[in-house]
């Protein structure tokens, strides 16, 4: 069987997409058996992309596994990093590995026309129009100015009753207290009184 060609991108895209995968086959010492050919076919069905540690310290038989492994299962070579081989094929009963690319969602943007709307108003579905908030502004004008209307006709009150003057307490003095001994300590030390060493 013919093996499957990518373009770069797509090996790029799927090289990035199998960064997190870990290896499902293990091929050992005894190199590429009927067992282990069918291992794989059976997580390629599954998964589509898949990784395969190679037992083996030579690099050359890595390779020659790596394409042996894509001749026979009709599968593409996405990477080969170290003892690692990444292999892919797609199958049309499964979603598709590289989907279509999707739109990040955007945020939402206010036009400068529209009245600002807070989160909790927007987030239970209410939403400020012009209308509406024209009227809010005006019912709030009404009310401020009934409340003035009301302040200005009400009794003055008794300037007397708030005015009486409170006598003035005495200024504390700290003479007369002495001071704790780690201050007493400090002071000795900078020279600033008392006998302490210096």
């Amino acid at each position: 069987m013919p093996k499957l060609n990518l373009t770069p991108h797509e090996r790029s895209e799927l090289r990035a997409a199998a960064h997190a995968l870990r290896p499902v086959v293990l091929i050992g010492d005894n190199g590429l058996t009927d067992a282990v050919i069918k291992e794989i076919t059976v997580h390629l069905q599954a998964h589509q992309l898949i990784k395969i540690r190679v037992a083996g310290d030579d690099r050359q038989a890595r390779l020659t596994m790596l394409e042996q492994i894509c001749d026979a299962l009709d599968a593409a070579p996405i990477h080969h990093l170290g003892k690692i081989l990444t292999i892919y094929r797609p199958n049309i009963e499964r979603p598709p590995v590289l989907g279509a690319p999707v739109e990040k969602p955007t945020r939402a943007v206010r036009k400068p026309s529209e009245p600002y709307t807070p989160k909790k108003l927007a987030a239970s579905g209410v939403q400020r129009t012009r209308k509406t908030e024209r009227a809010r502004r005006a019912e709030m004008q009404a009310e401020r100015s009934s409340t003035q209307e009301k302040k200005a006709s009400a009794a003055p009150r008794s300037v007397q009753k708030f005015s009486a003057v409170k006598p003035a307490a005495a200024p504390r003095s700290n003479t007369n207290r002495p001071g704790s001994a780690m201050s007493l300590r400090a002071g000795a030390r900078r020279g600033l009184g008392g006998s302490g060493k210096r």
